[in-house]
C-alpha cells in the first residue's frame, strides 16, 4: 500500500482494528469489510442518506470497467465489439428478468425511475382517461400527474392514513369507469412504509385497470415479484441499491399498450429508443444480483436489527416520536365506510358496526386518530427510518449532524432545499412544525456498528445544543 494513503480498514471506527469489532448494538458482532464511515479533513463521516442514493459496491464497480475501457462497442452493432456489448446486455437482461421474476422480453432498460415512472403516465394516458394515483407519490409521478391534466386527463389523489399506508379501499372507491391506470409506490421514500400493492392489484385486476408500482425504494430491501403483485408496469434504478446512477430498468408486462416514451432506433424491442448504456447495464444487473444475494442470506434482516436499534435508541431522547411506524386507530367513520358503505347514513351506533366488522377495535372508536400503544407495526423496508424533534427545525439538525460527520435528510433528496415541508408527511397529516422537525435516517446495507454507535453519540448532543438555543415556547411540546 502507498504509505501516503490511510488505512481504510481501521480509519474512523476505532483506535485499532483489533478492537474496532466490540459495539454495544445486538448482533454487532457480524462486520462487513466495505465501512460507511470515512474520514474527511480528520473527522468522521458516517453516510445515513441512502435513500437518496448509495454508493456503488466493489463488485458492481469491476462488472462495469470492461465495457467502459475494451468491451466498449455499441450493442447494436454486427461486428464482434458489438457483439460483445450485445451479449453483456442479454445477461444484463436475464439478471433482471429473474430481479423481478418475469420474461426476459418483458425487461426494458432506460435512464431510471424517474424516466420509468413518467413512460407509465405519458404511455398509457389520453384525453378523457382517469388515473388514480396517491397524494405520498415521488415527484416524478405527481409532476407527470399535473402535466397530463392539461390535455384532458383527471387524476384522483388518494391520501394515506395516519400510518402512512394507503387503504386498498380507498382505491377501490376512487374507480370509476374511465379508470385507465393505477399507480402506487411500493415504498414511501421517505417514511420507509411499504405499500399493500398485492392488494391493490387485485382490485386493480378484478376491474381491469392497468397497474404500475414505483419501486424504487423497495427494489433490493424486499423481495420483488410483478406476478405475485399483479401490476402490469414497475419501475427500479440502480443507484438506489448500489448500482450506478442515470440507470434503470422497467417490467412491461406483454400486451401493455404502452407508448414510448423516446422514438429513433429499434432498442429494447422498440420500446426505448437510444443507444443502450452498456456498463451501466452490467452494473444494474450486478447490484440486482447482489441485492437477491442480501435478501437471501440474512443481510437485510441485519440491517433492519442495526435500525431498530438506532430508532430505539433515539427515542430515548425526550420529545422525539417516528414517523409511520405503528397503525392508528381510526375515525368510526372510516372503519364504517371501509365495512358498510351502504351503512353510512346515521342509522346505527359507530360502535355496533365497528365491532361486526373490526371487533379487535371495538373498544377504540372514540375520539380522533392516535397512534395504537398496541397496534402492530406498519411494515417498512429495513433500512429506514423517520423521527420527529420536537423544538427544532429539521434543516438546522441536518445542518448540525453534516458538521458532526453524519449524513442524514429531512426527506427527499429530489426536494432538496425546499421551503415546504414534506407533501409525504403533511398528507399523512402533520402540521408543519411536525414535518419541519422530522429527519429521515436510511441506512446502506453497508452499514456496521461502528456508525450506529457515531451517529448515537452525536444525535443527542445536537438535540440537546439545539433546543438549547430555542426556548420551549418556539416548540410543540406542552
Amino acid at each position: 500500500m502507498n504509505g501516503n494513503l490511510p488505512d481504510w480498514s481501521c480509519v474512523g471506527i476505532t483506535q485499532n482494528c483489533e478492537s474496532s469489532a466490540k459495539h454495544s448494538w445486538p448482533g454487532a458482532e457480524s462486520r462487513l469489510p466495505l465501512q460507511s464511515i470515512k474520514v474527511t479533513a480528520g473527522m468522521r463521516r458516517v453516510y445515513m442518506d441512502a435513500n437518496a442514493t448509495t454508493p456503488l459496491l466493489p463488485e458492481v464497480m469491476e462488472a462495469m470497467r470492461p465495457y467502459w475501457m475494451e468491451h466498449f462497442g455499441n450493442a447494436s452493432s454486427i461486428h464482434l465489439h458489438g457483439q460483445q456489448a450485445h451479449t453483456a446486455v442479454n445477461r444484463a437482461r436475464e439478471t433482471m428478468a429473474e430481479f423481478f421474476n418475469c420474461h426476459e422480453a418483458e425487461v426494458v432498460f432506460n435512464s431510471g425511475g424517474t424516466e420509468g415512472d413518467n413512460t407509465a403516465i405519458f404511455g398509457l394516458l389520453r384525453p378523457g382517461d382517469h388515473l388514480i394515483t396517491t397524494s405520498i407519490e415521488h415527484s416524478a409521478i405527481l409532476e407527470a400527474a399535473r402535466r397530463v391534466a392539461h390535455k384532458g386527463v383527471e387524476t384522483t389523489f388518494v391520501a394515506p392514513e395516519r400510518s402512512g399506508l394507503i387503504n386498498p379501499m380507498d382505491i377501490r372507491r376512487a374507480m370509476r369507469p374511465g379508470t385507465r391506470l393505477i399507480s402506487v409506490m411500493l415504498a414511501n421514500n421517505e417514511t420507509g412504509v411499504l405499500q399493500p400493492v398485492e392488494e391493490i392489484g387485485k382490485i386493480a385486476g378484478d376491474a381491469g385497470i392497468f397497474f404500475h408500482i414505483d419501486a424504487v425504494q423497495g427494489a433490493g430491501k424486499v423481495e420483488l415479484d410483478v406476478r405475485r403483485f399483479g401490476c402490469h408496469l414497475c419501475s427500479i434504478s440502480a443507484h438506489k441499491m448500489h448500482g450506478p446512477k442515470g440507470v434503470g430498468a422497467m417490467f412491461v408486462r406483454r400486451g401493455t399498450p404502452l407508448e414510448p416514451l423516446l422514438v429513433g432506433g429499434s432498442h429494447e424491442r422498440r420500446q426505448r429508443a437510444g443507444t443502450e448504456n452498456v456498463p451501466g447495464i452490467v452494473g444494474l444487473a450486478k447490484a440486482a444480483e447482489l441485492a437477491m444475494h442480501s435478501l437471501a442470506d440474512g443481510t437485510i434482516d441485519r440491517l433492519a436489527t442495526m435500525r431498530n436499534w438506532l430508532e430505539e435508541a433515539i427515542l430515548q431522547i425526550p420529545g422525539t416520536a417516528v414517523n409511520g411506524a405503528h397503525y392508528f386507530d381510526c375515525h368510526p367513520e372510516r372503519l364504517i365506510k371501509d365495512c358498510h358503505p351502504e351503512r353510512l347514513i346515521k342509522d346505527c351506533h359507530p360502535e355496533r358496526l365497528i365491532k361486526d366488522c373490526h371487533p379487535e377495535r371495538a373498544q377504540r372508536v372514540e375520539g380522533p386518530a392516535v397512534a395504537s400503544s398496541s397496534g402492530e407495526p406498519v411494515p417498512r423496508v429495513a433500512n429506514t427510518t423517520n423521527i420527529w424533534f420536537d423544538q427544532l427545525e429539521g434543516e438546522a439538525l441536518v445542518i448540525a449532524l453534516d458538521l458532526k460527520g453524519v449524513s442524514i435528510s429531512g426527506g427527499s433528496a429530489c426536494h432538496s432545499g425546499a421551503t415546504e415541508p414534506s407533501h409525504v408527511l403533511m398528507a399523512m397529516g402533520l402540521d408543519k412544525t411536525r414535518a419541519r422537525a422530522s429527519l429521515r435516517f436510511s441506512l446502506l446495507r453497508t452499514a456496521t456498528g461502528a456508525d450506529i454507535d457515531y451517529v448515537l453519540q452525536v444525535v443527542p448532543q445536537a438535540v440537546e445544543h439545539l433546543r438549547a438555543l430555542a426556548p420551549v415556547a418556539a416548540g410543540t411540546m406542552d
